[in-house]
Order: C-alpha cells, then structure tokens, then sequence
C-alpha cells in the first residue's frame, strides 16, 4: 500500500498542471499569448495570416508538450516557439502592408507580431541559457 502511495506522489504532472504552478504572471502571459493567438485566428480564419498563425500556434503547443514529456519544465521548451514562430513572425512581416490598421483584423495581426515577437525574445534567450547548461 506504501509502495503505491508513493509512486502516485512520484507521478510527474501534466504540462498545463506545470504552468498553472508557475507564478501569476507568467500564467497570465501564457494566457494572453493563447488568447491572441487562437481567438483571433479562429475568427478571422479568411485571412491567410490567420491560417499561419493557426497553424504555428498549434505546432508549437504540441511540440512543448512532446518537450515538457521529454525533459520536464526547463527551459528548453522555448525551442518550440523557436521553431515555429520564428517562421510565423518572418512571414507577418513580410505581409505588414496588408495588415490594415484601420480594421479589427489587421490590429490583430499587429498584435499578434508584437505578442509573438516579445514571446520569441524570451524564447531564444531561454535556449540559448539551456545549451549552456541552466536548465530550469
């Protein structure tokens, strides 16, 4: 009976399990990140923008979860912002012109540049921290 309480204490936790034991803020720039990445692409999904953003939003996600399985929270999931907004936030650029600020959707996309952008400061710096050896 020890032996099984034991164990289930040993259980690792789920990856949204680690990021709700985060501090508040960085559980509420997650939140946010999510936020202005999903809603928007699912309601402005006409925009071919907004299929990038879907699907990189979307890569990512599953990628990070495959890295928390693979080494746990550390901070070598940023890799999987790395990877695939790296593209994302190239490609917004490249279509800034077609943003149209004036309309909800092209503040959106602004927005999104902005969020991701910021998101993919962090991310690069957290590898390159991981590579040198500072895991968490």
């Amino acid at each position: 009976m020890l032996d099984f309480l034991s164990t289930a204490a040993a259980a690792p936790m789920s990856f949204s399990a680690a990021i709700m034991a985060q501090p508040l803020w960085l559980q509420a720039w997650v939140g946010w990140m999510m936020l202005a990445n999903m809603v928007g692409a699912v309601v402005f999904i006409r925009r071919p923008e907004a299929k990038w953003v879907l699907g990189a939003i979307v890569a990512a996600a599953i990628s990070m979860i495959w890295l928390y399985d693979q080494f746990g929270y550390q901070r070598i999931l940023g890799l999987a912002h790395v990877v695939f907004w790296t593209p994302l936030v190239i490609y917004l650029w490249s279509r800034r012109k077609q943003w149209d600020l004036s309309g909800v959707s092209g503040k959106w996309l602004a927005l999104v540049f902005v969020t991701d952008l910021t998101s993919l400061v962090i991310d690069y710096i957290d590898v390159a921290r991981y590579l040198t050896g500072e895991r968490l």
